[in-house]
């Protein structure tokens, strides 16, 4: 099966974590070590794995940088036909005094679009609120994300460190949100939390991100599957986290066998040194060389995707291969 040249989409890619290390040195005007930009095969711990985003977030605090990272992301993941992507990131840690909510929203848009103009991959850019920030600031930010709901912005997140910061303290984001018209996807049950999982199910996710401690929970597992709501798994990152350990613990299988509609996606193409097809391969690889799966982990992305009109698009892309 040639993955490589399969039209591929990707439902859960953040952006600064995907930086390419070329972008990130013409930024800095230095050169960077490799090493500096992504994690090693012993990474430890997610902590471990977020001190990677150092470097590129420097690179996000002005409209160039932006414009230029979201436009050269673009570049790279057409490269290997992914032509669909739904890209995150956290506005407001590009916020401060010379730099506006809207500005950085719209200088990102700005480089998909180019992007997307350019290498012909359709897009939708994911608001990530913040667990750390302060509910005014995630508010603020979904305020100024809601004026560009289908001209780019498709849906929000939950990012951040889940066990410090539990999903439950959120509820009234979400209910923000629900009330814009804003569809969401949460980084749930990545560190084990079997909670925050549950919480995302009563919040009325589309979505959630990771989704590990979903295997804990055979009831839940079966409510996820009959309200349909998508799993964005990213096998590297979860294996770099310690969110698992082994493919024998990976509940890939298990989830799909429960009627979940399972995807499988990068995370972070820098930070976890991964493409969409390296991610692929691994799960065909790992699960006998199953071509059946590897389309039913595209359909199961393009089925949950926030664009609903990529699913004729894509069927159409793949008939005949």
């Amino acid at each position: 099966m040639d993955i490589e040249r399969l039209p591929k989409l990707d439902l859960h890619c953040h952006l600064d974590g995907s930086l390419t290390k070329a972008m990130i040195e013409r930024h800095l005007g230095k050169e960077v070590a490799g090493e500096a930009l992504t994690v090693s095969q012993d990474c430890r711990s997610l902590t471990e794995y977020l001190e990677k985003f150092d470097l590129p977030l420097q690179c996000l605090q002005d409209e160039k940088g932006l414009e230029e990272g979201a436009y050269t992301f673009v570049e790279e993941i057409a490269k290997e036909k992914v032509e669909y992507i739904e890209v995150r990131f956290a506005p407001m840690l590009s916020v401060h005094e010379n730099l506006s909510c809207r500005q950085v929203i719209e200088a990102v848009r700005k480089g998909m679009e180019r992007g997307k103009e350019d290498f012909q991959v359709r897009y939708g850019i994911i608001v990530c609120a913040m667990r750390n920030h302060s509910e005014e600031q995630n508010l603020a930010m979904l305020k100024w994300a809601r004026e560009y709901l289908g001209e780019g912005v498709c849906a929000l997140d939950l990012a951040g460190d889940e066990s410090a910061y539990p999903t439950a303290q959120y509820r009234n984001i979400f209910r923000e949100a629900k009330r814009f018209g804003i569809p969401y996807t949460i980084h749930s049950g990545e560190t084990g939390n079997l909670d925050n999982v549950r919480e995302a199910w009563e919040l009325g996710a589309a979505r959630i991100g990771h989704g590990i401690a979903l295997k804990k929970d055979p009831e839940l597992m079966k409510a996820y599957a009959k309200a349909g709501i998508g799993v964005e798994m990213c096998p590297t990152s979860n294996f770099q986290t310690k969110a698992v350990k082994t493919w024998q613990d990976y509940p890939l299988r298990q989830f799909l066998d429960a009627g979940i509609k399972v995807s499988v996606n990068t995370d972070n193409r820098t930070v976890s040194g991964t493409t969409m097809t390296q991610e692929l391969t691994k799960a065909y690889e790992q699960y006998g060389r199953d071509e059946e799966l590897i389309f039913t982990l595209l359909r199961n992305a393009v089925e949950t995707a926030f664009d609903p009109e990529i699913k004729e698009i894509f069927e159409k892309k793949w008939k005949g291969i």
